[in-house]
């Protein structure tokens, strides 16, 4: 193997180990979710979509400009265009023109598809804020929910530690004769149900990581894992605000007012656009065309011998005939293509006025169904400042119980492990049983799970409270 490949080697195999040790914070998966998030990457489609709108708009200002040309054969019995007789040939023309067309007046209509543009678009991309949003609460959730299961499955494994450790004591007991055999079965079984508590714990914990990896749409999900070392921040001032200023402040930032409003917006200018259809307008048009033949042209005229002279009329009185000579044309080559175009040139321009009298109640009707979606976007403005309002106290009121659960929790966690260890000096000099030993330890195993479940629960809580105050999830870099 060279030198090179060794090199190569090496360095494949510890971008590998690199990635999976890799241990994602808070602020990783967020990012990653936005930038990797379907729904996201469609949102985004979607402001490009209403950029290409807004174009469209503003292109509404410019005139038409179309140009044509034309290359035609006709064969068969066709006339000369140069002798007007009718002969078997085969001829060929040319043409080309220019139009331009530019609306003069139309209603403000231009004017007004421009305004509603520039909403599509500030809409488009509230859309794509409240989605980024809604994908980083998922996301702080599921990672949540990753922690609590880590520290879950410590507690347990712990538990299972110790039970180990005390089966073994027991078991030194009982063959020195100081408890009976049923108190080694009894720990046996306890040891068992630990065991399956920590199956348990284990696989709650590859759950939750999975679910965080499909969020994030990761495939080597088996290798993922978050740094347990970053914890969000518990900001317990949050709940000193009242939950009236926090409703104010949701109304003044939250993204759901905002493209709710942005539609009412919309809605409006929909209404104007379709009353512009009640206007005249007036147009200007302007069109140049050229064409060339590529057929023989009259060059000169020379004596008809055949027929020297023709009559064409008769003298008053003397009835004498009036007679003129006859000429034949003379026939060459067509003119030069260029020539042709530049004599055969024309132009044409003007005004068109068009006043809308009746079309079948269909500007009326569009009017009326504008006032429609204007009426329903207005409810749907208050139905979102309601739904601002109860969610707010919702989630304010749900943060203040959990602060209590997990403060009556710890106080819960401190009166059973107090009650444990004495417990288990009880149960050491023989004046407890294990049965009721287990049942001690059991209530202390549960009151830690319960700390952690509250602990998080509180955490995660607090985060929707801040979520409506106006305070990211994670601080921008």
């Amino acid at each position: 193997m060279t030198q090179k490949k060794i090199v190569f080697f090496l360095l494949l195999v510890g971008l590998q180990l690199f990635a999976q040790e890799k241990k994602w914070t808070l602020r990783d998966c967020v990012e990653y979710a936005v930038t990797n998030n379907i729904s996201i990457k469609s949102s985004e489609l979607d402001i490009q979509n209403a950029f290409i709108n807004k174009k469209d708009a503003y292109g509404a200002f410019l005139p038409n400009i179309n140009a044509s040309a034309s290359h035609s054969w006709n064969i068969g019995l066709n006339q000369n265009i140069t002798t007007g007789l009718l002969e078997n040939q085969t001829t060929q023309f040319t043409q080309a023109g220019l139009n331009v067309g530019i609306d003069i007046y139309s209603g403000l209509k231009n004017q007004l598809q421009l305004r509603k543009s520039n909403l599509s678009l500030i809409a488009s991309q509230y859309q794509l804020t409240k989605m980024q949003e809604d994908i980083s609460l998922n996301v702080a959730n599921a990672y949540l929910q990753i922690l609590f299961n880590k520290e879950n499955l410590k507690v347990q494994q712990q538990q299972q530690t110790y039970n180990l450790a005390q089966l073994d004591r027991t078991n030194q007991l009982v063959e020195a004769g100081v408890v009976p055999k049923g108190d080694l079965l009894d720990i046996k079984a306890t040891s068992a149900s630990d065991n399956q508590r920590v199956i348990a714990a284990q696989n709650a914990l590859l759950i939750s990581k999975l679910s965080l990896a499909q969020l994030l749409r990761l495939q080597d999900f088996k290798n993922f894992d978050i740094d347990e070392n970053q914890i969000p921040a518990l900001n317990e001032e949050i709940l000193l605000q009242s939950s009236e200023s926090i409703t104010k402040k949701a109304k003044e930032t939250r993204t759901e007012l905002k493209i709710a409003q942005s539609t009412l917006e919309i809605a409006e200018k929909d209404i104007a656009i379709a009353k512009a259809f009640y206007q005249p307008t007036i147009s200007g048009f302007y069109s140049f065309s050229t064409r060339a033949a590529y057929s023989d042209r009259v060059v000169g005229f020379i004596p008809n011998t055949n027929s020297p002279t023709s009559a064409i009329g008769y003298v008053e009185g003397t009835n004498q005939q009036v007679l003129q000579p006859n000429f034949s044309p003379v026939l060459g080559k067509p003119m030069p293509l260029f020539d042709q175009f530049s004599n055969n040139k024309g132009q044409n321009f003007g005004m068109q006025l068009s006043v809308p009298i009746f079309n079948g109640f269909s500007v009326r009707n569009n009017v009326e169904r504008s006032k429609v979606a204007f009426e329903r976007a207005k409810l749907n403005l208050s139905q979102q400042e309601l739904d601002i309002e109860r969610n707010v106290f919702t989630a304010y009121s749900d943060a203040k119980a959990a602060k209590e659960s997990y403060e009556a929790a710890q106080t819960t966690l401190e009166a059973r492990l107090l009650s444990f260890n004495y417990a288990k000096e009880r149960y050491e000099v023989g004046l407890m049983n294990v049965f009721d030993f287990n049942q001690a330890q059991t209530l202390l195993i549960n009151a830690q799970s319960e700390v952690l479940r509250t602990k998080y629960d509180y955490l995660f809580r607090t985060k929707i409270v801040e979520f409506y105050f106006g305070i990211p999830l994670i601080e921008k870099q």
